[in-house]
């Protein structure tokens, strides 16, 4: 979108201690800045999921390109995962090596009447899961590609089970191309992110190498960008950011905030502060300034923010 934002809508989960904490809430900015956040329906959950393990993380909302045939406004796309059901010894250890390969789909044309949720298979054989999913709209091709962390081989015990990010092109979210490798370093890299401005697509990852003396930057956010969505060539804009004021980053959010020149970056310092707001004046900035006003806390442990016009605030 290019006019300025009315305000934010926020999807998010909670918490596996909670009963109900893997299933989907929204809560909307209090005005034109996404700094300060109202739950929506008292808390409580708007979107369960009954499809695959019942529970979802990582929710994703998405604004519809308007294709052909669509009937769609908006989607949200979420992990297929219950840590809340699984051994809490071997919860995370399992869902990695032998986890769902499916996201779980939404949608909706205003927001507030929702379809059932849908199971779709993205990731191939043999991955291990399929992790916060997001998606784009790539103009050149006119499909949405779509994106995520999965291990690869996970049950092989070479080492070549670290997080790659694939990808996958659809049309209507329930047909996808055979999935392919988006970013390999050799290392896990999760909770990629894009946003697309002045002909460029800038992507925000977190990058899990283990942070040392050697890699400083590590557990924290890397900003790239390319004029093409799905290369795997992108180039670095900025590395390691955030580090300078968190303990650790991941699942990043960009968002336009109002304004020319104006910019905001959402960091989770998870297990801390949880999300603290950064800015900036572009995405191809290599200068995150953190939000020193107190911020309050958004609501949530998981990536998804999209400014809204105000005729879609129902």
């Amino acid at each position: 979108m290019t006019e300025d934002p009315a305000g934010y809508l926020f999807a998010y989960f909670t918490s596996a201690a909670e009963s109900d904490g893997e299933q989907v809430r929204f809560a909307l900015s209090a005005g034109p800045q996404p700094l300060d956040w109202q739950v929506l329906n008292g808390g409580r959950p708007v979107l369960h999921s009954t499809v695959g393990e019942e529970g979802v993380r990582d929710p994703f909302l998405l604004r519809a390109a308007g294709l052909p045939g669509e009937s769609a406004r908006y989607y949200l796309l979420a992990t297929d995962l219950c840590i809340a059901r699984r051994n809490p010894a071997t919860a995370w250890e399992d869902c990695i090596r032998a986890g769902s390969r499916s996201i779980v789909v939404w949608e909706s044309e205003d927001l507030v009447s929702w379809t059932d949720p849908r199971l779709v298979e993205v990731a191939p054989a043999d991955a291990g899961n399929a992790w916060a999913p997001e998606a784009a709209y790539d103009a050149a091709s006119g499909t949405y590609l779509v994106y995520w962390a999965s291990t690869l081989n996970p049950a092989s015990g070479d080492g070549g089970s670290y997080h790659r990010m694939l990808c996958a092109n659809t049309t209507d979210f329930k047909s996808f191309t055979p999935a392919r490798v988006w970013i390999d370093r050799g290392w896990s890299v999760i909770d990629s992110t894009v946003v697309q401005t002045d002909g460029y697509f800038y992507r925000f990852s977190k990058d899990e190498l283990s942070a040392d003396s050697s890699s400083p930057d590590a557990k924290f956010i890397t900003a790239e960008r390319s004029d093409n969505l799905d290369s795997t060539q992108y180039s670095v804009v900025a590395t390691g950011i955030g580090k300078n004021e968190l303990v650790h980053g991941e699942g990043p959010i960009i968002v336009r905030g109002p304004g020319p020149d104006s910019w905001f970056l959402f960091i989770d310092e998870f297990g801390h502060r949880r999300y603290t707001a950064f800015t900036s004046d572009s995405p191809a900035s290599d200068t995150w300034t953190r939000y020193r006003r107190p911020c309050p806390r958004a609501p949530a442990t998981a990536p998804s923010s999209r400014s809204l016009p105000g005729n879609t605030q129902n």
